[in-house]
């Protein structure tokens, strides 16, 4: 290590994998994905997600040392942030009432959830402090914003927030500008997507990708809702059923049968006017939540952000800007490196850049939105 120098580990625990890596400041060094087979995972069915923290905790430290790192050289362990209550954007300290919180589950049980689990017991060991960063329930509206129509439905802010802020703050890095002085829209294009608008440091709206906007590779964004009433009382699928045809096989795998974009590329390159028409009827949609978010900063954009997997696809990319470059200058992030944004966070507590929260100071930091 240099001097000024902080060693960072990351963790990003997803459903059947735990990506990991050791960085140097912004530098990373040894990077990971450690793989968990359905056998590994068999003895988990039925049972919590947080029952894996022992056994994805044990595969961490393995690898660290069959790499040749260790525990002691860290300043900081930071996971992925899990189905929190809502709460202001920022860096948190990983602590007694945000582990209880997680272990409730109120908003229920996901592979994120284990994120500050490994990052507390871990940093633990190595005697440093654990954080989470932006985790998907950040919630920056404005009280109207949540109305949706029915008093019976709330709109709820849950998003990519990790990576939006992270590419808007980037951003503005670039542009050597604060962050809070630009108004910026960032569309995050994964498996779900969700398009925000940043404005005065806040991300004052942003599309809900398990329920809203656009459609993806497998998720329905927003839907007709008669019809979807209709279908729901059609005596054909349970509760369960429904959620699962809508969050894992809706989008372009509905259409097509694949949830692989390149896949469906090569299929308009092999003339398949049916690909053609679903990809075009995705970008259309994007284009349309983008231009949504123009409204709501008042037509004013400085640059509207693309990023996640999908953007790495150049035919995806020039049709979008095609739609929105009228809007505002298109900046392209591609992938999701959500280790990295984790580890930016922490960084800029380590560096006194901004202060670390807990659950309570998030909360209060919401309601003075």
């Amino acid at each position: 290590m240099q001097p000024g120098e902080f060693s960072i580990l990351a963790i990003n625990p997803g459903s059947t994998s735990t990506k990991m890596a050791l960085y140097a400041n912004e530098r990373p060094g040894f990077v990971a994905n450690i793989r968990h087979s359905d056998d590994e995972l068999a003895q988990f069915r039925g049972r919590p997600i947080l029952d894996q923290q022992q056994f994805r905790c044990a595969r961490i430290e393995a690898a660290l040392t069959e790499a040749g790192h260790n525990l002691s050289q860290l300043h900081a362990v930071v996971g992925r942030g899990g189905l929190l209550p809502a709460l202001a954007s920022g860096t948190y300290l990983v602590d007694q009432g945000m582990l209880e919180e997680l272990r409730l589950a109120r908003r229920g049980e996901h592979a994120s959830n284990l994120g500050a689990f490994l990052a507390h017991d871990l940093a633990q060991k190595a005697g440093v402090r654990a954080y989470v960063v932006d985790p998907v329930s950040v919630d920056e509206w404005p009280e109207f914003v949540r109305l949706s129509g029915s008093a019976l439905l709330k709109r709820q802010c849950l998003s990519h927030a990790l990576n939006s802020k992270a590419v808007a703050k980037r951003y503005a890095l670039e542009r050597e500008e604060p962050y809070q002085s630009l108004r910026l829209i960032a569309a995050h294009l994964g498996s779900g997507i969700s398009v925000s608008a940043h404005e005065s440091g806040l991300m004052v709206d942003v599309t809900n990708s398990r329920e809203e906007g656009a459609f993806s590779t497998e998720r329905a964004g927003a839907v007709p809702v008669m019809q979807l009433v209709d279908l729901c009382f059609s005596g054909r699928y349970t509760q369960k059923q429904v959620e699962g045809l809508l969050f894992c096989e809706s989008g372009l795998y509905s259409y097509l049968g694949t949830k692989d974009l390149e896949e469906v590329e090569r299929r308009i390159d092999g003339g398949e006017a049916e690909a053609r028409t679903v990809f075009d009827a995705m970008v259309y949609q994007i284009a349309k939540e983008i231009g949504a978010m123009a409204a709501v900063l008042h037509g004013r954009v400085d640059a509207v952000l693309v990023t996640g997997g999908m953007a790495h696809s150049q035919r995806l990319i020039e049709a979008l800007t095609e739609y929105v470059s009228w809007i505002a200058p298109v900046a392209v992030y591609p992938g999701e490196d959500e280790l990295r944004a984790l580890v930016e966070g922490v960084l800029r507590v380590l560096r006194r850049e901004e202060r670390s929260r807990t659950l309570a100071l998030g909360f209060a930091a919401m309601a003075e939105v």
